[in-house]
């Protein structure tokens, strides 16, 4: 129950720190800034969104199927 805690928490941070590079993005984007790194800056974030909130959606199926057992 540690380790499922733990990716909650770890998701629930990369969502924060996704939301302020897409503003950040944004905010470049209205100031004209050219620069790649900004608009990549969201990708790490969001991977890690992806992994962990794929966990996190097949956690209750995984569980049931150990009750099923």
């Amino acid at each position: 129950m540690r380790w499922t805690h733990w990716i909650r928490q770890f998701h629930r941070w990369m969502s924060v720190a996704f939301t302020l590079a897409v503003i950040a993005n944004f905010a470049a984007v209205g100031l004209a800034i050219e620069a790649v790194w900004i608009g990549l800056m969201a990708l790490l974030p969001l991977f890690a969104l992806l992994f962990s909130g794929l966990y996190l959606f097949v956690l209750p199926y995984t569980a049931r199927w150990s009750r099923a057992s």
